[in-house]
């Protein structure tokens, strides 16, 4: 299923959830007002894998808030072409080298439709900027093992997103993402992710459930 799909699919669920309250202006209803704090886990889905990050947030207003985040994922050349043999196991020919992304970045969350949809669903557009650690290992090693031989570039990159974040509860924080997500190798010299082919940018899309307490 593309990725597109699957956020979609996910965000019709979530909408059909909440399907009541979505669009009806309650004017003798107060609007909720959400604890300023947020902490929580970032799962993430991309083409080139899974990652994990967490995330801090302060909210300076009703509609802006300020973050800043920390994930770890994998990366893929986009050439890259995957086998899978006769036991089920996953190889790519030609790969040099494992990549995986260590950003840190902060950023603003905007809140949008805030008088014409209630606190059920509170959709918002996000963007970040920040640096990035990448880190790569060599592919023909045993994936932990490979560790030992890694090596770290640094890079530059951020990220512009879509969301929202679901129900009523002041507690509990459940959201989902669609980022897109651009990083740039500083040093010039790329990595060699394929044999004899270089890649000095990564760049893919992410759907990121967002799990966490709010305080």
């Amino acid at each position: 299923m593309k990725l597109k799909n699957l956020f979609f699919l996910i965000f019709f669920i979530a909408s059909a959830l909440s399907a009541q309250q979505i669009g009806k202006l309650a004017p003798e209803t107060k609007p909720i007002v959400f604890p300023s704090n947020a902490w929580g886990v970032d799962l993430m889905i991309s083409e080139a894998g899974f990652g994990l990050g967490t995330f801090l947030r302060k909210s300076f207003s009703q509609n802006l808030t300020g973050f800043v985040d920390f994930s770890f994922s994998e990366a893929k050349d986009d050439r890259e072409v995957e086998y899978v043999n006769y036991y089920g196991q996953t190889f790519s020919i030609g790969k040099v080298n494992r990549v995986f992304l260590l950003p840190v970045y902060a950023g603003i969350q905007q809140r949008l439709f805030t008088n014409t949809i209630t606190d059920n669903l509170r959709p918002y557009i996000n963007i970040a900027f920040g640096p990035t650690t990448i880190l790569t290992t060599p592919y023909d090693k045993e994936f932990f093992s490979a560790f030992g031989d890694a090596i770290t570039k640094v890079a530059l990159g951020g990220y512009i997103g879509f969301g929202a974040n679901f129900g009523i509860s002041q507690n509990n924080l459940i959201g989902i993402n669609l980022r897109y997500y651009y990083i740039q190798i500083l040093d010039g010299n790329g990595i060699e992710t394929l044999r004899g082919k270089f890649k000095d940018h990564f760049n893919s899309v992410y759907i990121t459930i967002n799990i966490g307490m709010m305080y």
